[in-house]
């Protein structure tokens, strides 16, 4: 490969790189390429639906079940625990309204 073909490979790599992303290689069936490359299209994104999918496939993966607990561990790694907030709201009649 020439140098200028070279670079520019290392600079698009860079560029995925600040990105969050990678480029890399799987082996698998020819009748699941568009599904796997679907499959990372999907992933790539770093959505809401993304997180659901990763999460369900690696359920799928492992065959293990979701633990319980996991927002009220969630909560207990807050750095608000202990901060002695007051979530009391003034309790108000409001307004009169004329119909």
């Amino acid at each position: 490969m020439e140098n200028s073909q070279r670079r520019a490979v290392q600079s698009y790599r860079t560029r995925l790189g600040e990105r969050g992303l990678a480029r890399f290689e799987v082996l698998g069936r020819d009748t699941d390429r568009d599904l796997i490359r679907a499959l990372a299209r999907r992933l790539a994104e770093d959505s809401a639906e993304a997180s659901r999918l990763r999460a369900t496939v690696g359920q799928a993966l492992t065959g293990e079940c979701p633990r319980k607990g996991g927002i009220l561990a969630a909560l207990r790694r807050s750095p608000l625990v202990g901060a002695d907030l007051d979530f009391e709201r003034s309790r108000e009649d409001g307004r009169e309204v004329d119909l």
